[in-house]
């Protein structure tokens, strides 16, 4: 199942939230991590989807605020979940065993990709966070580590820290990940450079140095070996050792002087 197809099962609800910035903040927050579906119940300000703070904070994930639903009551929001996460600071006496949030988003990556059904991450309000009644409605915990002389958190933090962690968890090992990350492979196409190709480079690398004073031949010492260690941590591609041979090529003989000696002029 692709990343996409994963995210379209994952909802974010905000309880009897006080403060439309936060609503516009929570929607930029899931946007941000490739999610879509914002659920509130019961907010303050009943006008939130056009409040000018909520439009403000939301910026250019307006439109994941405007889509957002509003229900009356967290159950009614709840009707087409499977199986419901509520975010909370501590544990209680009754209701849901608490977990970290990164082990709850392996742990949801799963039940979805499992074909188990829809999940939901649901956020008390600002002040007081979610009642026992709304964590009893709830299967499981959630909670974000934090030191515990400060363990608060703003409510659109907290999405976003819950939104990042299910993204992470839900990024496909295969990197099917709809054309999100294109940049993490706009170099995968270049052939890595053999063995061949990379000794060649050093030993060009060491007349360069050699040539530019930096290298002693006379006294080395480790200075070739710790180059070699240093270049042996990456997969150097084939473009990448033409691209710093050109570099030593032009150590060791400028353009210019290479430009005098073409005209038979001695550059003085």
């Amino acid at each position: 199942m692709s990343t996409s197809a994963l995210a379209a099962q994952v909802c974010f609800i905000l309880v009897e939230p006080s403060h439309p910035g936060n609503i516009g903040s929570a929607a930029r927050a899931i946007k941000t991590m490739g999610f879509r579906d914002l659920r509130i119940v019961n907010p303050r300000e009943a006008d939130y989807r056009e409040h000018e703070e909520a439009i403000a904070y939301a910026t250019s994930s307006a439109d994941v605020l405007a889509a957002s639903r509003n229900y009356t009551s967290l159950l009614e929001a709840l009707e087409d979940v499977s199986f419901a996460w509520a975010m909370s600071g501590y544990d209680r006496e009754f209701g849901p065993a608490i977990e970290p949030v990164r082990s709850v988003a392996g742990k949801a990556t799963s039940f979805i990709a499992q074909g188990q059904g829809r999940v939901a991450f649901v956020f008390g309000c600002e002040r007081t966070g979610l009642s026992n009644e709304q964590m009893a409605l709830c299967q499981g915990g959630a909670a974000i580590p934090a030191d515990p002389e400060c363990t608060s958190l703003n409510l659109s933090q907290a999405v976003q820290i819950m939104a990042y962690e299910m993204h992470m968890a839900m990024l496909d090992p295969a990197k099917l990940h709809d054309g999100l990350y294109d940049w993490q492979e706009r170099f995968a196409h270049e052939k890595l450079a053999g063995p061949a190709a990379v000794e060649g480079f050093l030993e060009h690398f060491e007349q360069a140095m050699i040539h530019c004073g930096a290298l002693d031949p006379k006294e080395p010492k480790l200075f070739m070996p710790r180059v070699r260690r240093l270049f042996s941590r990456t997969q150097m591609t084939q473009p990448e050792v033409d691209l710093l041979r050109g570099v030593c090529g032009q150590i060791i003989s400028p353009k210019e002087s290479r430009a005098g000696r073409k005209c038979g002029k001695k550059k003085i």
